[in-house]
Order: structure tokens, then sequence, then C-alpha cells
């Protein structure tokens, strides 16, 4: 079972949409024993850093996920703000702690190049590192996916960093991956083709 954990932080439906395309009904709950029987998570998000940990807490679920992926491994997939909580802190309206499963902070998006726009939003090219196909299939090539973001996390270990997209004169990261836990900054279920291709290798992992 693969289930969306729902807490309030936006994109849920299109997300299910997404899954139901590929032939996968997900549940989406924050009924600890939802969430702790699934073999599969999602976490979704659409909002600010703090916003979703205090939502998190509100609902006893930061409890509920850690047991879940830090101790039973459970594989879990954090899309935008939902992979941004997966670091150890955040600066979004002031400082917040995050879950702490990536080490690393989220920071606003500060261009180098004059004139560029934040927050990043639309399509561009993401580079993943080698050795990712079975979470990411086969991009071989930079792959266009949808973004829409301020704030880009900044990992302490720069080999969780696995997929990287270039705006403003930064390398922003795109997707960050660790043992069970990936994490995309960018809408696969926005994505076309590509974010369906992606959701169907972390299905299949």
């Amino acid at each position: 079972m693969l289930a969306i954990v729902d807490y309030q932080m936006g994109n849920i439906h299109s997300l299910g949409n997404a899954l139901a395309f590929l032939g996968c009904e997900a549940r989406v709950s924050r009924d600890p024993e939802v969430l702790l029987a699934a073999d599969k998570l999602i976490l979704p998000g659409v909002g600010a850093f703090d916003a979703a940990m205090r939502n998190l807490r509100e609902f006893g679920l930061v409890d509920v996920l850690d047991e879940a992926v830090r101790r039973r491994g459970t594989p879990v997939l954090g899309v935008c703000v939902g992979m941004q909580i997966m670091a150890s802190r955040g600066t979004e309206n002031g400082f917040s702690e995050g879950l702490g499963w990536i080490d690393g902070a989220v920071e606003v998006i500060t261009p180098t190049v004059i004139g560029t726009r934040v927050p990043h939003v639309g399509f561009n090219e993401v580079r993943f590192a080698a050795g990712n196909n079975d979470v990411v299939g086969d991009f071989a090539k930079p792959t266009d996916f949808y973004f829409v973001h301020s704030y880009h996390m900044v990992c302490s270990d720069p080999a969780d960093r696995v997929g990287a997209v270039s705006y403003g004169g930064q390398e922003l990261t795109a997707m960050v991956r660790r043992d069970n836990v990936l994490g995309v900054q960018f809408h696969p279920e926005k994505s076309q083709s590509n974010g369906l291709k992606l959701l169907g290798a972390f299905l299949r992992c």
C-alpha cells in the first residue's frame, strides 16, 4: 500500500491523479496505523517550511514518520516542501527544526545573476548523478521538470544531493537521496511525461 501523508499542505489531489494514471491507488491519510502499515510513503507539500512542520507537530505525525522512515526503513518520497522538511532546519519565516532525515538547511534562493526572479517558476533541466536510475528512471541526459519555489536545500554532505538545477547563476538542489529517503524539489505531478516516469520508477523501486 502507498500512503500520501495528509498534513494539509496541498498538491494531494494532483499527486493522486498522477498516481491513478499509473494504475496506483494511494491512500490519503494522517492515521498513524495507516502510515505505519504503508509499504511506501509520499510526503507532499505546497507552502512554507515552518507551516509544514507546525502541521506535522499538531497532527502528531513527527514521531509516526520517524518510526516509519528511520526505524522501519519505509521508502519515502518528499515533493517540494515535502522534500525541504526532510532537512535538519529551515529559515523560512524564522528558524524551524525539520525532520532531520537529510543533514542540511533550507535557505532562500539568492541569485548571483542580476534580474533573476525569485521564486523559481517553470520548467528547467535537472541533471541527475550517476547510479540513481532505480529511482529516477533512465534519464541519462538533463531532463525538464516543473519547479515552483523560493527556498532550496543546502546539503551538508554533497553526496546527498543527487540532482541539481541551474538557476540565477547557482546550482540548486533538485533531488536528494539517502538510504530509503528520496526528495525532489520539483513537482513530478506537474511535469508531464517526465514526472510520470519518475513516479513510476519510485513505485517500482
